[in-house]
């Protein structure tokens, strides 16, 4: 999700992400409508298939995501490695299975939005979660250990998993095109980013890269997004003028499934009577996903126009609202005495 340094509370804008997607939904539809051939014009600028204005917005959203990644808080997880372990179960098991079933259960005459559904509940997120860890006074540390192992096992876990959910539905998918997705708009900006980070805190030094260049970095990245939303909307608004059922279509799992996965998260962290700095960031990484690399694959193989890639980007629409009000969830919770308290 969008890029924000440590520690930080968010912003106006950011609280209200929803709203602009929702504004963004609104532009690319009333663009499709008003100035005929637009979408047809976008769609033609493309390098073999690839949209090339969709393909800088999805690096620019990807890119600042991979600066979280700190090689060296990996070595904490044998430190204290059960509610890691917990957060990594529900990431990769329960929430790409309960998507699933979902998707088969409300849109199974929907093969795309099926297969939307699986690509954001098979996504963990790797950076807003930052946010909103800090906004719920959690472990940061912990927060920041298991978003950087997520961003080391989503190159190696989020192709597999999409394709043995696809496929035990029996939807076709290019799974090439799956793999090269994966490598194209997560391995690429993970190893720029890996390298800019080193370089930049060599010759400007840490302070400048935490305080100036993430922020930067991340304000662009949220505009990367919004623009991504108003081109997908803009080449097939009609489309969704005449079918507006599809997007409450793929609403009903995504928003079942939030319920349903959020409610496994918070008994579990109970039950393995977890205190609350650690549950709460359990809870809120394992109910989280990464809506731009769903964005980016459901763009790579089905193309900018379609119905996946309009079906995932409901997934940011529902997401950000539904996870502040985790926030506030988690602190009524613990005045609740709902998990251990802390020593």
């Amino acid at each position: 999700m969008v890029e924000q340094a440590e520690g930080k509370k968010i912003s106006f804008f950011e609280k209200f992400l929803a709203v602009w997607v929702a504004l963004c939904i609104l532009a690319g539809i009333l663009l499709s409508v008003t100035i005929p051939g637009i979408g047809e014009t976008l769609n033609s600028w493309q390098i073999r298939g690839i949209s090339i204005p969709i393909g800088v917005c999805l690096f620019l959203m990807m890119y600042p995501a991979m600066l979280n990644l700190q090689v060296a808080e990996l070595k904490k997880l044998k430190d204290n490695p059960k509610p890691i372990i917990l957060t990594l179960v529900s990431n990769w098991i329960v929430a790409p299975l309960v998507g699933a079933l979902l998707a088969w259960i409300f849109v199974r005459d929907q093969p795309q939005l099926i297969v939307a559904v699986i690509l954001l509940c098979s996504s963990p997120c790797t950076a807003m979660v930052l946010v909103w860890g800090s906004m719920a006074e959690g472990n940061q540390e912990q927060n920041v250990v298991n978003t950087s192992l997520n961003t080391v096992t989503i190159i190696f876990l989020y192709a597999p998993v999409v394709a043995l959910l696809t496929g035990i539905q029996n939807i076709q998918i290019d799974r090439g095109l799956l793999i090269i997705s994966v490598v194209v708009f997560i391995g690429l900006p993970l190893i720029i980013g890996v390298v800019s980070k080193k370089l930049i805190i060599k010759n400007k030094g840490e302070d400048w890269f935490h305080n100036i260049y993430r922020p930067a970095i991340g304000k662009i990245s949220i505009f990367a997004l919004l623009t991504t939303l108003i081109i997908l909307f803009s080449l097939n608004g009609t489309v969704l003028l005449e079918n507006p059922e599809l997007l409450w279509q793929v609403s009903i799992p995504l928003l079942i499934g939030f319920v349903i996965v959020v409610g496994y998260n918070l008994l579990i962290t109970k039950l393995f009577k977890l205190k609350y700095r650690q549950a709460i960031i359990s809870v809120i990484i394992g109910s989280s996903s990464h809506f731009e690399i769903a964005i980016a694959t459901a763009v790579a193989m089905y193309g900018v126009g379609s119905i996946a890639a309009l079906g995932t980007t409901m997934g940011l629409f529902w997401e950000v609202p539904i996870m502040l009000g985790l926030v506030y969830l988690g602190k009524f919770l613990r005045k609740k005495n709902f998990w251990e308290s802390e020593e």
